[in-house]
């Protein structure tokens, strides 16, 4: 039996023909993402009656975008036009199950200080407004659209101060969980002689089980290894992370590749996401230091990008 997907009801004014464009470009991209969507300007004709049209498509969606403009919000307040009929719909919907998240407020156009209408302020948006976020933001509706949580939760572990353990010292756990960063940027320090060598960065299909070993106090070795390393290779030239404008482009063809201090890696997952890590500082118990140990500062690419941003 094939999977239905989930409809979704596109709920906007009409503020100019670049805000029409806009949301034509969205529509059509969460289209071609798996998403059934209810739009006017594919699915009205001249005839069609208006009311029955936003009624069906409310009614009958699984979730509801509601494109909240300042003109948008104005209308809703006011219950003028279009947008205040599909407001009164709503409205009646959320009275019959007010804890139901099927509305998700997408902000564009907006500098308001509170940017949605007062039907919609106890609900969490997604903000749109930036565009050189537009990718990032992207990634997250289309997620939740699908019921993909972009960080999933970890599983729960055992209460470190339980009775049930023969030793009834508190033990706080020092197992593979402490070798995890699941935010999709950020900078890890780890001994990298522990943990086989191992730090998952990432979570989902975005998670990276990123594999490492000693070189010298100045370099380290990092390797494709299963189960999620696809790929790794040397960012020859770049000396950000920022400067990676095409993570495709690296030699992959060894399964080790050493980095020095400085010097940044491109890592591939089995999902097909692109990780950025710089090697930010190194110490090596061979060279006198008292640990092995590898500070990274990382970035992984939202929507399976191939560049990167700070």
């Amino acid at each position: 039996m094939s999977e239905v997907p989930p409809r979704v009801f596109v709920s906007y004014s009409h503020d100019s023909q670049d805000h029409k464009d806009w949301v034509l470009t969205l529509a059509t991209r969460l289209v071609a993402n798996g998403v059934d969507v209810v739009l006017d300007q594919w699915d009205l004709k001249l005839g069609s009656d208006l009311p029955l049209f936003m009624e069906a498509g409310l009614t009958g969606s699984q979730r509801v975008l509601a494109i909240c403009t300042e003109q948008y919000v104005d209308k809703a307040n006011a219950g003028a036009g279009g947008v205040g009929y599909e407001r009164m719909i709503l409205t009646g919907q959320l009275m019959q199950s007010i804890a139901e998240d099927r509305i998700i407020p997408v902000i564009r156009n907006n500098g308001a200080t509170i940017p949605t209408p007062v039907f919609l302020r106890s609900k969490l948006y997604i903000d749109f407004r930036d565009d050189s976020t537009y990718e990032a933001k992207y990634a997250e509706l289309i997620r939740d659209i699908h019921g993909q949580q972009v960080k999933p939760r970890p599983p729960l572990g055992a209460n470190p101060f339980s009775e049930t353990y023969v030793d009834k010292t508190p033990r706080i756990s020092f197992g593979s969980e402490r070798y995890v960063s699941p935010a999709l940027s950020g900078a890890v320090t780890f001994d990298y002689s522990n943990n086989n060598g191992r730090f998952v960065v990432g979570a989902g299909d975005m998670a990276f089980e990123t594999a490492w070993s000693g070189a010298s106090n100045t370099s380290i070795h990092a390797y494709s290894d299963e189960p999620s390393i696809q790929s790794v290779a040397l960012a020859g030239g770049a000396r950000q992370i920022a400067e990676i404008e095409d993570a495709s482009s690296y030699d992959t063809s060894s399964r080790v590749r050493t980095a020095h201090l400085g010097e940044v890696l491109v890592w591939r997952n089995t999902a097909g996401y692109y990780l950025a890590t710089k090697v930010e500082a190194l110490k090596s118990r061979s060279h006198g230091d008292p640990t092995d140990e590898v500070t990274f500062s990382y970035v992984i690419a939202p929507s399976k990008l191939v560049a990167f941003t700070a």
